[in-house]
């Protein structure tokens, strides 16, 4: 089920919507193989000690099979999303748990995989943002360096779209100060990688002409 539209901003659109990667379900994965052994051994069996070991096995097929279950609602309701304007993480069955990220406030995005990670094409993402919570990592994202490039395109885009349209003086307001605001907010996002500097000094120009 992809992210709810319910959910987006007047004018947002969504550019990734990813759910956790398929190594989230090593756990009940690999627990099915000795259980699956196990029912064979069962089978083996006869007599009253094949009914009790029945009624045990039973017993922990049911187990797996919730774990596996309450695995797979996680999964289903886990959304890692990036938009035109913001990052959204949404996670939770019955209680939810979630945490949008404004793009004009994140600082620095770092990709972290290991080797074996490489090779599965999933890792974490680590996320600086202006704020309390300051860092928080994102585990198990597929091929977290392309979402990484992603957010940065959608950081350009939302950057772009506010030095033409949020950034213009309002009426009586300064217009020398206005500039100098607007020069200062393009810095920073020169700084933070939101814009690159031929961007920067292009952007500069044109916001000089007007003094």
């Amino acid at each position: 089920m992809p992210f709810p539209t319910r959910l987006l901003l007047e004018g947002e659109s969504v550019h990734v919507d990813l759910r956790p990667h398929w190594w989230f379900y090593i756990g009940p994965a690999a627990a099915g193989i000795p259980v699956l052994a196990l029912g064979y051994g069962v089978l083996q069996l006869d007599g009253d000690t094949a009914q009790v070991a029945a009624y045990a096995y039973a017993g922990l097929v049911v187990a797996w099979l919730v774990w596996l279950g309450a695995r797979l609602a996680r999964w289903a309701t886990t959304h890692f999303v990036v938009t035109s304007d913001r990052i959204v993480f949404r996670t939770g069955v019955l209680s939810k748990h979630g945490r949008d990220i404004p793009l004009e406030r994140v600082n620095d995005i770092t990709s972290n995989q290991t080797l074996f990670e490489r090779m599965l094409g999933s890792g974490d993402l680590l996320i600086e943002s202006a704020g309390e919570r300051g860092q928080q990592t994102f585990s198990n994202i597929p091929h977290p360096d392309h979402v990484q490039q992603e957010i940065y395109r959608q950081m350009e885009g939302n950057a772009t779209r506010a030095m033409s349209a949020g950034f213009r003086p309002s009426p009586g307001a300064p217009a020398t100060q206005s500039v100098t605001e607007q020069i200062s907010a393009l810095a920073d996002l020169r700084d933070r990688g939101a814009i690159s500097e031929t961007e920067f000094e292009a952007k500069k120009a044109e916001l000089l002409k007007r003094l």
